[in-house]
């Protein structure tokens, strides 16, 4: 859109979402991601909800533009220790899943 200014983090706590538990989070992730054309999309979705339901922060940030138009944008930080050690315990418990259908 013409005239885009930028983005700017906005505190969570000051918000709207300043009550949201990790399931609320997850919840929102779903209505705004619910249309889906590809399984690597549904794939991209699990993801995102396994990680915030293992500890992510959430990021939130306003974008806005010169004709006062804004809209609010989620993204998550880096994953959390929490999240990378269950993602590989998935992976190791799918290789063995794989080795006894072998």
């Amino acid at each position: 859109m013409i005239g885009y200014i930028g983005e700017t983090v906005v505190d969570i706590k000051k918000t709207i979402y300043a009550h949201y538990e990790k399931h609320d989070w997850a919840m929102l992730w779903i209505e705004m991601h619910n249309e889906f054309y590809e399984n690597s999309q549904k794939d991209w979705l699990t993801d995102q909800i396994s990680r915030i339901l293992k500890g992510n922060k959430i990021i939130m940030k306003e974008a806005k533009w010169k004709n006062g138009n804004n809209e609010l944008r989620f993204t998550l930080a880096e994953p959390t220790e929490e999240y990378l050690k269950w993602s590989e315990e998935i992976k190791d418990w799918e290789l063995s899943q794989t080795k006894q259908l072998q």
